[in-house]
């Protein structure tokens, strides 16, 4: 064990380790654009259904068991569906990220819009704000907190998760696991999952420094 530890840590600091199309560098730029845009992708497809949701009570019911059905998709069985109807392309991976991390986000926003007091939104409305300024000038801001929570959440789950690609042979950190499980080098899979490890709480402890930025003034 000692032996297999000293070994992952040379893999992990040597320079040749870092340069190149297959070294560690360019593998982590390729799984955080795998990661970001799949992520933002989500977000624009789960915040307006959790914010409609939230903001009109209607359909809370089909979301929150459609979320429940999109967290019980089997990720690799979509990509290979996927794949199989279009060929060899990225297509399938962002589609299965996209589908892993909608749910996440819709009820996270939806969870956020519901627990804000149904007597501030009264006194917003008796103030003469219409539909949409109540929506974004008094109940986003006060779910924001949950609505970030989502994309944290949303966003780890789609780093762990992005080794995918590897899987339909393109690349990201995943490249190391498959390879490494190819050619029996345990040192090369043990390195491909301390770095995703390390990038998705890296991510999240970022997002979590900008959100306690963000709501920095707001009293307990």
């Amino acid at each position: 064990m000692y032996e297999l530890f000293k070994n992952l840590g040379t893999w992990l600091v040597s320079g040749s380790q870092w340069a190149g199309p297959d070294g560690i560098a360019h593998r982590l730029a390729e799984h955080l654009q795998y990661s970001l845009l799949a992520t933002l992708i989500a977000a624009g497809i789960g915040l307006p259904i959790g914010l409609v949701i939230g903001h009109t009570g209607k359909g809370a019911f089909l979301a929150i068991n459609l979320a429940s059905f999109g967290r019980a998709l089997p990720t690799v069985g979509l990509v290979v569906l996927v794949f199989l109807a279009g060929g060899l392309s990225m297509l399938p991976v962002y589609v299965a990220l996209v589908a892993l991390a909608v749910p996440s986000i819709a009820t996270n926003t939806y969870a956020g819009m519901n627990a804000v007091d149904p007597d501030v939104r009264d006194a917003a409305r008796g103030q003469g704000m219409r539909g949409h300024q109540v929506l974004f000038q008094v109940e986003l801001p006060l779910a924001l907190p949950l609505i970030m929570t989502g994309l944290r959440l949303a966003l780890i789950q789609v780093v762990a998760t992005a080794t995918i690609a590897a899987y339909v042979s393109f690349g990201g950190l995943g490249r190391y696991v498959f390879d490494g499980l190819a050619q029996r080098d345990l040192v090369q899979v043990l390195g491909g999952a301390v770095l995703v490890a390390v990038v998705a709480v890296a991510l999240d402890l970022v997002l979590a420094a900008l959100q306690r930025f963000l709501f920095r003034h707001r009293t307990a």
